[in-house]
């Protein structure tokens, strides 16, 4: 996912994908948890997936509090 098409889509458009991620981010620990998490790598993509996300989000707000 690239910073760039996170821009383009609305706040929220950009909440909902979050919740999305931390769902798919806390399944992934309940499985690493359990032994059963074969791609660890997923796990980094999703966090990092998130911190853009939020940077995205935080962005906007003050764009839009600055107008």
């Amino acid at each position: 996912m690239k910073a760039l098409d996170l821009r383009v889509q609305t706040i929220d458009q950009l909440k909902e994908q979050l919740v999305t991620l931390k769902k798919e981010s806390l399944n992934l620990r309940f499985q690493r948890a359990g032994g059963q998490l074969e791609g660890t790598a997923r796990m980094r993509a999703v966090k990092r997936d998130i911190a853009r996300i939020n940077t995205v989000l935080t962005e906007k707000q003050h764009a839009s509090n600055q107008d």
